[in-house]
């Protein structure tokens, strides 16, 4: 299946013009794309084999941890939802577009939206991950979300009603935070933020005495995943030296990886790597970064989507042994939105996802950098770099009660408009979208549709590994 003409124009940042011009261009973009075109949703007859997708995607990693991907992917709908990004964005490159562009998370489905921690040490909602962040169609994302919370939905056993109620709730966040950002000064979106104190505010009281008491354990437990947790977790002292711990295959020390020679080789790359990182962070960062020493390496298996990337654990030791900064250095590869949306303007794929995510996040890890380097096989590859965790607190959507869902869409629909009120022309999304509740209404029927082929294309991988086709681990 061809991808569509493809764009190589940044995120919707507005032209010289006056707001009423802005929100006139959003009205006129209805004429292209009718808000309620958005609920329609068909395979393209000439879409790719599910499997032959998930292979070619599987082609530039690291072939052992291929099979701990299938495995997680086939477990249930909505892990195989996680790992597909990449369908839904082959998928949705046929559906309506308004002609409004923003940076888009690229894979913002429910559990991408979580606690945080900001430089400042309060405790924020935001989106977390941006593997995938490009300029693309705003509606993009949105979908996506909203996919995730019928999937979601679905997996819990409830009923179609509930699930269009969910959905139009959190789609309707985003539509009046949208109209709500329109009406700011641009400095006063750059500032906004959705801290604990704000979701205690306008979220909590919607979920009731119960929700109430979830929310608080929820926010101690962020609390507690910390940089000192990972290093508690992550880590064992052998003859009076810290160091960190093997669980194969989900972490492997590099000192169990390699033979001897090859061994050193890596570290010494994996050290080049953080020295010149450093020269993406600001001087202060730098200057604090290089107070501290390796003390360990280790390949880490992370997420659903990202497994088989290459993704590497350095432990880094401060004024003493018990003095720990945990950093993840992250494979960087092409967006998968690339196909569809154009490739991006930055130099390398770690500064886009990096340059992205400051975009899109109200605030950002003070770590949080990127580097280029050569590999031990000769092929140049990207990375990130950030901490490992450092205050995290992630949704449980199969304990939920609907209303508790509803309300976590909300507080994703909210956070979402304010990521893509930064950078695409908030004034025209808001005029397209307008007050009522015709793109709600089409979302719910979308995300229903999807989640219909979602559940096709979960089977179809189910099928390649129970006939041998694909091998799966599971891990």
């Amino acid at each position: 299946m061809a991808p569509r003409t493809r764009s190589t124009k940044p995120a919707g940042r507005p032209v010289a013009a006056t707001p009423e011009e802005r929100a006139a261009l959003g009205r006129q973009a209805r004429a292209t794309a009718p808000r309620s075109s958005h609920a329609e949703f068909t395979p393209a007859p000439d879409r790719p084999d599910l499997v032959d997708v998930v292979e070619a995607q599987s082609a530039a990693r690291v072939p052992e941890l291929v099979p701990i991907r299938y495995g997680r992917m086939t477990e249930s709908p909505f892990r195989f939802y996680r790992g597909a990004a990449g369908v839904m964005a082959m998928d949705l490159d046929r559906t309506p577009r308004s002609g409004l562009r923003a940076q888009l998370c690229g894979d913002a489905h429910l559990l991408n939206f979580r606690l945080l921690a900001s430089p400042e040490r309060h405790l924020m909602f935001d989106i977390n991950d941006f593997d995938e962040t490009l300029p693309g169609p705003w509606e993009w994302d949105v979908k996506r979300l909203s996919a995730s919370l019928v999937i979601a939905s679905r997996a819990n056993g409830w009923d179609a009603r509930e699930r269009g109620r969910i959905v139009r709730a959190a789609v309707r966040s985003y539509r009046e935070h949208m109209r709500s950002f329109a009406g700011m000064g641009n400095l006063d979106v750059w500032y906004a933020r959705f801290d604990e104190d704000w979701v205690r505010e306008r979220i909590i009281p919607k979920v009731g005495a119960r929700g109430r008491k979830r929310w608080e354990r929820a926010t101690a437990k962020a609390r507690s995943r910390d940089n000192l947790q990972a290093f508690e977790k992550l880590t064992e002292v052998v003859d009076g030296e810290r160091r960190l711990a093997s669980d194969p295959p989900l972490i492997v020390p590099v000192r169990d990886l390699l033979p001897k020679a090859e061994r050193t080789a890596l570290e010494q790359q994996l050290e080049r790597l953080l020295r010149r990182y450093g020269r993406t962070l600001q001087s202060d960062r730098r200057f604090l970064l290089q107070q501290y020493r390796v003390a360990g390496m280790a390949r880490k298996v992370v997420g659903v989507g990202s497994v088989g990337t290459r993704c590497w654990i350095v432990l880094l030791l401060g004024k003493d042994g018990e003095d720990p900064l945990i950093l993840q250095a992250k494979e960087a590869g092409p967006s998968v939105l690339e196909p569809y949306c154009g490739a991006g303007t930055h130099r390398t794929e770690g500064e886009r996802v990096v340059s992205g995510q400051r975009l899109m996040q109200a605030t950002s890890d003070i770590f949080l950098g990127w580097e280029r380097v050569d590999g031990m096989d000769g092929r140049r590859r990207d990375f990130y770099v950030r901490q490992l965790r450092d205050w995290k607190g992630i949704a449980q959507p199969e304990i939920m009660v609907p209303e508790g869902l509803r309300a976590f869409g909300e507080l994703c629909g909210a956070t979402l408009a304010r990521a893509h009120a930064r950078s695409g022309d908030r004034i025209a999304i808001a005029a397209y979208l307008g007050g009522g509740e015709v793109f709600d209404r089409a979302l719910a029927e979308f995300a229903e549709l999807y989640a219909d082929q979602n559940e096709k294309d979960h089977r179809a991988l189910v099928d390649a590994v129970r006939s041998g086709r694909l091998q799966a681990q599971s891990a």
